[in-house]
């Protein structure tokens, strides 16, 4: 009951964080039978909590033993049946024993259940994987199942500190676990568990982003932004993540065959950039053969239309949640520090408790001016409908000021904004060109 209750709670905390939750592969994931789930690890707590409400079966992870001794977060993951394990790093470098947490992992896997494991063995930033530890491995091979399959699931962030940004969960292609003789500890040899660890590597690569360092991990970026603003149709988060895993292997394969002609293109991909940012666009800009005066007056007036509908509300909820969003945002500041994996885990945290604490605040306020039932409506209700509307509110704010910034541009400087139209649709067929060349 507890767990259903905390999945719910922080099931809708995800999809107000994030804009745009997928989850793509889930008919790889089995509907029953013995799983584990082998995950990336870029965004400290968030990347459990997406597994542990939005995947298609429970869920029970590997989490590190000093988080069952933190007071709230405590509460959190029993709540949720993790598992702990021990760290190196978190008792000074000492040798640890984790025979108790493999045991118990199994244990859940025998019963066919799912148990989902870092294995890069922390949080980071880092633009490679870090190097895959053993412990999956061990696991796995040490349940002796046959059936037992390893389901390599990739999390993917747009901009994963930042708030309504986009988010994915990748599964990618089941791995099956062979058979390896166990010794009398009921461990596996340790080369089945160094060629189970390889392919699980391998399986995580191939459904995550990596890159030599964090330029062409940005460099890839900005040209997959151009590339699908350069479409006629939208792109979901998924194949948005497969086009710049595209980019990347292809960013590898001209390096090597054609460097010259890959340096013009990032050079162009760069000028462009450097042009778009001076005139305050993004790649996403209209391109002049796209706007008439009906069409510009249609999305005026449907605009304002839907502004000026939630205008009181939105207005009263920005009044009534200001200082929680701002609070949220140095609270989170202040305890990620110079770790940018930490963010995302503040904002969330601070905000489950600060926004909640604000309607406290609204009920009681209103229940001392009018009433009990009043205090209820106000606290329940009106503070938090507010907010909804002052969110969606300012985001189609910031879409039509920058719709009204591309009409101002295009009334006065048509030539340049034509220009930059046909540079973003020559970068996309060089790219495409190229993508044949590499192919």
């Amino acid at each position: 009951m507890l767990r259903r209750v905390v999945e719910q709670i922080f099931g809708v905390a995800l999809r107000i964080f994030f804009r745009r939750i997928e989850l793509d592969g889930l008919s790889r994931v089995p509907a029953d039978g013995p799983v584990m789930f082998v995950l990336n690890h870029p965004n400290a707590l968030i990347d459990p909590a997406f597994l542990l409400c939005l995947s298609p079966r429970p869920v029970s992870f590997l989490a590190k033993a000093p988080l069952f001794k933190t007071p709230v977060l405590g509460a959190i993951v029993r709540a949720f049946d993790s598992i702990p394990v021990s760290r190196r790093q978190d008792e000074g470098g000492a040798r640890v024993d984790n025979q108790d947490t493999f045991r118990h992992a199994r244990e859940l896997l025998l019963r066919g259940q799912a148990v989902a494991i870092f294995p890069e063995g922390t949080s980071h930033s880092d633009p490679d994987l870090k190097p895959i530890k053993t412990g999956a491995a061990r696991i796995a091979l040490g349940t002796g199942l046959e059936d037992l399959t390893i389901i390599p699931a990739g999390l993917f962030y747009t901009a994963k500190a930042r708030f309504r940004s986009d988010a994915l969960v990748y599964f990618g292609a089941p791995l099956s676990v062979p058979y390896a003789p166990l010794d009398a500890r009921g461990e596996p040899p340790p080369g089945a568990v160094a060629a189970l660890t390889r392919d699980i590597d391998v399986a995580l690569r191939a459904v995550t982003l990596h890159g030599d360092d964090h330029e062409i991990l940005s460099l890839v970026e900005r040209t997959s932004d151009i590339f699908t603003a350069a479409s006629e149709e939208a792109w979901s988060v998924a194949e948005a993540f497969e086009l710049r895993q595209k980019l990347l292997t292809g960013h590898a394969r001209l390096r090597a065959r054609d460097p010259a002609r890959l340096d013009a293109l990032v050079a162009r991909v760069l000028r462009y950039q450097r042009d778009l940012a001076e005139l305050g666009l993004g790649p996403d800009h209209l391109a002049p053969h796209n706007i008439t005066f009906a069409a510009s007056l249609r999305y005026a007036l449907r605009s304002l239309f839907a502004l000026g509908v939630v205008f009181p509300l939105a207005l009263a909820g920005t009044a009534i949640h200001y200082l929680a969003y701002r609070a949220s945002g140095m609270v989170a500041a202040r305890v990620a520090g110079q770790y940018e994996d930490m963010l995302a885990t503040g904002k969330l945290l601070a905000a489950m408790t600060f926004f909640p604490l604000t309607w406290l605040l609204v009920g009681l306020g209103a229940g001392y001016a009018w009433g009990l039932q009043a205090g209820l409506v106000a606290g329940l209700l009106f503070a938090p409908t507010a907010g909804w509307a002052a969110l969606h509110f300012w985001e189609r704010f910031a879409t039509v000021r920058a719709a009204a910034h591309g009409l101002g541009l295009f009334l006065v400087r048509r030539n340049l904004l034509a220009h930059l139209s046909d540079e973003r649709r020559a970068i996309r067929a060089e790219i495409l060109a190229l993508a044949d060349i590499v192919a």
